[in-house]
């Protein structure tokens, strides 16, 4: 560490200084920042030209006096002390404590950049993470080493959703270590407090870890916070062998932050003012998921965005979709129903939900019920707006049952309490319930040896089915 200051501060932005005179500063190294009243700053090395160093500040910079402002260089990167105790821990976005607890103290230090994962190392995800939300595991299933984003809009229950996620997802019939790291960057203090609530009421805190940046603190930690969240989870993947499961909400106010540190560099801007390296950038932080050959450990990753102005095809949703594996979208129309949580099955996908689910995984008529219920409800959500056209009268009997499945299957399917955990069996039963008011003949996307196993157009098996729900209920 250098005891060297340096007062050649000349020009401070919004989160910049320009410092001169410095010759051996290196990308990404952390700068100590004295004020003027003796207050010290921690900033990072963005960017070192013909003497010249750009370090963005994680603190306030309004105000400060160029001739009385130090800066010096500590020679070393931004490295983040882990340790299992950190489990049951809030923490900020530069990992300080948030809940009146002692700083974490460890002999391991992790730089907080990572490490990529050599692809030939990478091991094929393969098994299914049970969230109890329906829409999730049917039809989106999240498996085990994946990313799946949650594309939301303003407005949307995006963030109870997350928590619910994150308080009931398990591992099936396993025993494994499962923890979660929790990362809320750029929320309010409602949000703050909600989250931490819900962490600590549900007792799903003593498996997590949660780092919280609120919306008044600077844009700087908003950057580092994903990446002090995926170190701790590297770490307890990897080093303590435990399937760690990472929400990061919301990625849209982080590249808010990205744009305005890259307008404060006075960088070219690319698409909608966004730096031209976003994609390169999002990579760096969903690739840090997955799971590795030789370790027990494993990264899955639930990052949630929302869209501005409800845009799909927007930057941020688009290059996140092209890195991630799938997408789960959340509708305003459901929200507007009263449905919750109001996932549209349609516009969602999970790319490796074939490597989670059948028979040993979840259960062997798993594909089948999820292609038949997405054909059922387009094909209803098709008559909703013919309807509108031609009225309901036009339509043939067979037509309003389908209709009236597409109904059902929000009220019944999609629909369910923010404590409702259900089983995949459950669920998959569900659907069998929802296919009972189709002509059999119709249900064309199941194996016959599911129907005659599962099928409940049996008056007196579906009564047996529906009984057995009530006594579990």
């Amino acid at each position: 560490m250098s005891d060297v200051y340096y007062k050649t501060v000349n020009q401070v932005t919004s989160v910049l200084l320009f410092v001169d005179g410095i010759k051996d500063a290196a990308y990404n190294e952390l700068a100590e920042i004295e004020l003027e009243d003796g207050k010290r700053i921690t900033g990072q090395v963005l960017d070192t030209r013909n003497g010249l160093a750009i370090v963005q500040s994680f603190g306030e910079t309004r105000g400060i006096n160029l001739e009385d402002t130090k800066v010096r260089f500590q020679g070393t990167t931004f490295k983040l002390p882990v340790s299992e105790e950190m489990l049951g821990r809030v923490f900020d976005g530069v990992g300080r404590p948030r809940d009146g607890g002692q700083p974490i103290y460890s002999d391991t230090k992790l730089d907080i950049t990572g490490s990529a994962i050599n692809p030939a190392s990478r091991e094929e995800p393969s098994e299914f993470i049970q969230t109890g939300i329906s829409t999730i595991d049917v039809m989106n299933t999240l498996v085990r080493g994946q990313k799946l984003p949650i594309f939301s809009s303003a407005g949307l229950p995006h963030n109870k959703i997350a928590a619910q996620i994150a308080r009931q997802a398990k591992l099936l019939n396993s025993d494994e270590n499962f923890s979660v790291v929790f990362g809320g960057i750029g929320i309010n203090s409602e949000e703050v407090n909600f989250f931490r609530k819900e962490f600590e009421d549900t007792g799903a805190l003593d498996k997590s870890v949660l780092f919280l940046n609120l919306a008044s603190e600077p844009s700087m930690e908003r950057v580092i916070l994903p990446r002090l969240a995926l170190t701790t989870a590297e770490y307890l993947a990897y080093e303590k062998n435990m399937h760690v499961l990472v929400i990061l909400t919301d990625m849209t106010n982080y590249c808010e932050a990205l744009r305005e540190i890259s307008a404060a560099r006075e960088e070219v801007p690319g698409r909608r003012g966004y730096p031209g390296y976003m994609y390169t950038d999002l990579s760096t932080i969903y690739e840090r998921a997955g799971k590795i050959t030789g370790r027990k450990g494993s990264i899955t990753q639930v990052p949630i965005l929302t869209m501005p102005g409800e845009d799909i095809t927007h930057p941020i949703p688009d290059l996140t979709g092209y890195i991630t594996e799938g997408q789960v979208v959340l509708s305003r129309e459901l929200q507007r129903r009263g449905v919750y949580p109001n996932i549209d099955v349609l516009p969602s996908l999970s790319r490796l939900m074939n490597a989670g689910i059948g028979r040993g995984r979840t259960r062997e008529d798993h594909r089948g019920v999820a292609d038949q219920l997405f054909s059922a409800y387009a094909r209803g959500k098709e008559l909703r707006s013919l309807i509108e056209i031609v009225g309901e009268e036009a339509l043939s009997a067979n037509d309003k049952k389908f209709l009236k499945f597409a109904d059902e299957f929000e009220s019944k399917f999609v629909n369910q309490d923010f404590f409702e955990d259900r089983t995949i069996e459950k669920s998959l039963t569900l659907g069998w319930e929802l296919f009972s008011m189709l002509d059999k003949n119709e249900v064309k996307r199941v194996k016959d040896e599911f129907i005659q196993k599962y099928g409940l157009w049996d008056k007196g098996k579906k009564a047996k089915v529906e009984e057995d729900a009530a006594e579990q209920h």
